[in-house]
C-alpha cells in the first residue's frame, strides 16, 4: 500500500500540470481573440471618424480636410497609420464648435476612437506579455495566432474650442 501513494501523487501532479497548461493555452487564445475584436472595433471607429470628418469638410468646403478624410477612408495596411495621423492633424487645425451637428459628430467620434485605441493598446500589450512567457514560448502556445501589432496614431481627442488635442 505505501507504493500506492506515489501513484496517487504522480497522478495528482500530472492533473495539476495539465490543468495549468490548458488554462494558460486558453488564456493565450482568449487574449488573441480579444485583440482581434478590439482591432475590428478600432477600425470601425476610424472609419466613423473619417466619414464624419468628410461630412464636416463638405459642409465647410474644406478641401484639405476632405482630402485627408478621403485618404483615411481609402487607406489600407501600413499606410493607414500615416493617413489617420494626417487626418488628426487636419482636425486639430480646424475650429470645432460642439453646437454644430457635424462638428459634434467629429468630436464624439474622436473621443470614442481614443477609447477604442486605448483598449486595443492595452490588449495588445497583454497579449505580447503572455507570448513572452517562457512556458508559452516553450510549448509554442501562440503559434496559431499572428503576432499582434500596436496601432500607433496621435491622440485623436480634440478640444471643442480650438480643435487642438487635449492632453
Amino acid at each position: 500500500m505505501p507504493g500506492m501513494w506515489w501513484v496517487v501523487g504522480v497522478v495528482v501532479a500530472v492533473v495539476l500540470v495539465t490543468t495549468y497548461l490548458t488554462w494558460t493555452a486558453a488564456r493565450v487564445d482568449r487574449l488573441h481573440s480579444r485583440v482581434a475584436s478590439a482591432a475590428r472595433a478600432l477600425d470601425a471607429h476610424l472609419l466613423r471618424r473619417a466619414a464624419a470628418a468628410a461630412v464636416l469638410a463638405e459642409e465647410r468646403y474644406a478641401v484639405e480636410l476632405y482630402a485627408a478624410s478621403r485618404i483615411a477612408l481609402d487607406a489600407e495596411g501600413d499606410e493607414r497609420e500615416a493617413a489617420e495621423n494626417d487626418l488628426t492633424r487636419q482636425l486639430r487645425i480646424t475650429p470645432l464648435d460642439p453646437d454644430d451637428q457635424a462638428a459634434g459628430a467629429v468630436i464624439g467620434a474622436s473621443r470614442r476612437l481614443g477609447l477604442a485605441r486605448q483598449v486595443h493598446t492595452d490588449l495588445v500589450r497583454d497579449a505580447l506579455s503572455a507570448r513572452r512567457r517562457p512556458l508559452v514560448r516553450l510549448m509554442r502556445m501562440s503559434r496559431k495566432h499572428e503576432r499582434p501589432r500596436y496601432f500607433d496614431i496621435d491622440d485623436p481627442t480634440l478640444d471643442t474650442r480650438t480643435g487642438l488635442s487635449v492632453s
